[in-house]
């Protein structure tokens, strides 16, 4: 897709947006993560409530595996700007990926049964009570919470939920934003910096055009604290583009394992006594070839069906059975419509993201990623309370359709 340039900096851009989405909703809130983009973001947000004597929310998700030096940034901003926000820093047990084990493909941060191995303290003003929202259910997941958190702030109000993320940071992130101008995104105002999310809230993308280098450019001009955590990543000599502050045990953000024993080493010690597998990720995440990488290879003298039933048989039984039924089902939709004896064992482009080309090499890469929601199959989070229902009509449903 062309760019078409405004004939302004992103910056001014930027503030335009913002300043557009104070006059358009009537709720703003700020989702932050305490890396660059939405800290920068952020210091714009504030700016202009300030400019206007207008409040906002500010939301943060606290992992409990994080850097301190991270925590200690988004207490820093809260402190900040406490006269311009309704802080929601939470701290509630949530269900997420754990993409480097396949004994504990998920796992619940602050789950109060594992207290006495949690990486740290609950911090005192974090919101830790589970009956605090009404909508909140034990150990949902990270997909279910953001949407009802936005749902409930927002009420019946048309709300902003303001995003840092940029276009040039990911193919995925390009797309979340950019399909609007393809007409497969709802947006507000034909604004393609919006997408609808539902019940009238819209995130709102400020940011989108930028580049890492404008996050600097302005932190620096404009002397704006930042996450000093990046400083100790240039020192490790992690490059520019590749400095990522998030959820450690994702399929992108495993690669920044190793980063915990060389920059904290004491949070390293902590959270490899926490989460199972993560000393492996630390390893393996970012070889070739391994986890899933970007080429993958399969046992001599062995078909990749064949070698995807090996991967199935040598993962414990509950995994095993997460993944056969996504299997069965992407097999099923297939064998209804273009493939009816089989999909190919491998083909052209199917290991590619622009292509959802059908076949079994795709499925071992999922398998050997660990991608446990099988999204590179078109595959999204089972809601929580509806899984176990989900089980059972899966294993009536294989049995019919005689798969796995």
């Amino acid at each position: 897709m062309d760019k078409r340039y405004l004939g302004i900096d992103v910056l001014t851009a930027a503030r335009q947006r913002i300043a557009w989405t104070f006059d358009t909703f009537r709720k703003v809130c700020v989702s932050f993560s305490g890396g660059k983009d939405s800290t920068a973001m952020l210091h714009l947000v504030a700016e202009e409530a300030r400019r206007r004597g207008q409040k906002f929310a500010l939301f943060f998700l606290d992992w409990e595996a994080q850097f301190t030096l991270t925590i200690d940034h988004v207490k820093a901003m809260f402190d900040e700007y406490a006269d311009l926000i309704e802080p929601y820093w939470v701290a509630l047990p949530i269900r997420t990926v754990n993409s480097v084990s396949q004994f504990e493909p998920e796992w619940i941060c602050w789950d109060p049964e594992k207290r006495d191995i949690w990486v740290r303290e609950i911090p005192e003003w974090a919101i830790s009570d589970e009956s605090y929202f009404p909508f909140y259910a034990h150990a949902m997941t990270f997909e279910e919470f953001v949407p009802a958190f936005g749902a409930w702030y927002g009420g019946n109000d048309l709300t902003a939920i303001l995003v840092g993320i940029r276009t040039s940071e990911s193919l995925n992130r390009y797309r979340t934003i950019m399909r609007g101008a393809s007409g497969k995104k709802s947006m507000f105002e034909s604004k393609i910096f919006t997408t609808w999310s539902g019940n009238g809230i819209y995130n709102v993308y400020p940011i989108y055009d930028w580049k890492a280098e404008d996050d600097w450019r302005y932190f620096g001009k404009y002397n704006k604290p930042y996450n000093r955590l990046y400083d100790l990543m240039h020192q490790a000599g992690i490059p520019l583009h590749n400095m990522r502050v998030d959820e450690p045990f994702g399929s992108e953000q495993r690669r920044g394992l190793r980063l915990y024993s060389v920059i904290e080493p004491d949070t390293w010690s902590k959270l490899v006594a926490r989460v199972n597998g993560a000393n492996m990720g630390s390893i393996y995440a970012g070889m070739k070839g391994v986890l899933g990488g970007i080429r993958i290879e399969k046992p001599e003298g062995r078909t990749w069906r064949q070698f995807a039933e090996i991967l199935l048989a040598s993962m414990p039984e509950k995994t095993s059975e997460h993944y056969s039924n996504k299997i069965a089902m992407y097999l099923h939709w297939y064998k209804e419509r273009d493939y009816p004896q089989d999909i190919p064992d491998t083909q052209e482009g199917d290991c590619g993201q622009k292509d959802n080309k059908p076949s079994w090499r795709r499925i071992c890469k999922v398998i050997l990623r660990n991608d446990y929601w099988c999204r590179s199959l078109s595959f999204s989070p089972t809601k929580t309370e509806n899984y176990e229902r989900y089980l059972k009509v899966m294993r009536n449903r294989r049995q019919l359709w005689k798969i796995f």
